[in-house]
């Protein structure tokens, strides 16, 4: 086994489960495990996925900081919801991306499964993008992701991050409880 790949999963563990409690420590977790995988999946030719770590410990910068101005260590923060409309918007906008994105992969690139990885690295981006917003859409789209990304890496031999993203699938299906509970306690409010 890979020491670097075992390691990455433990701290992906860690951020995951800190993200579900909506604890804002999980953010030192996950730019540690960003730049473990950024170094492992380019060495998978998963291109998209490699590129993709370096959005993340940008996004990672962004939501640590995002995060401390709502709610810092004091207290968990507060959940968002989108519109329609605006899940709508999301849903096109990853498509469309994921098709482009894997169509100059595939033609200027040997990456391994450029559309599928590719759909992976957009939906990923999405999500974080609304974890960082506290948008409770995001459990349901890295619900997907998970997915998805499960079936990639066990094709690609990647057998720990496969099961890392199945800890995280069942870790995600819990955060969209968490967090959806959280946002009716918070609607019930006065």
């Amino acid at each position: 086994m890979n020491p670097i790949e075992i390691l990455a999963t433990l701290l992906g563990l860690a951020n995951i489960f800190l993200l579900v409690r909506r604890s804002i420590w999980n953010y030192p977790f996950g730019l540690l495990m960003v730049t473990l995988y950024a170094y492992i999946f380019f060495g998978a030719k998963l291109y998209s996925d490699a590129l993709l770590q370096i959005f993340f410990f940008v996004i990672q910068i962004y939501g640590w900081w995002a995060w401390w101005r709502v709610g810092g260590n004091e207290h968990k923060v507060m959940v968002e919801r989108l519109t329609g409309p605006a899940r709508i918007a999301w849903v096109a906008v990853i498509a469309l991306t994921s098709f482009a994105w894997g169509t100059a992969m595939h033609l200027y690139t040997d990456a391994s499964f450029p559309w599928w990885d590719a759909t992976v690295a957009m939906a990923s981006i999405a999500a974080q993008i609304l974890l960082a917003r506290r948008c409770i859409e995001n459990w349901i789209l890295w619900i997907a992701v998970d997915v998805a990304a499960i079936g990639l890496y066990l094709v690609k031999g990647l057998t720990l991050t496969a099961g890392l993203y199945f800890a995280f699938l069942v870790l995600c299906v819990l955060g969209l409880r968490e967090w959806a509970a959280a946002g009716r306690a918070a609607e019930a409010q006065p």
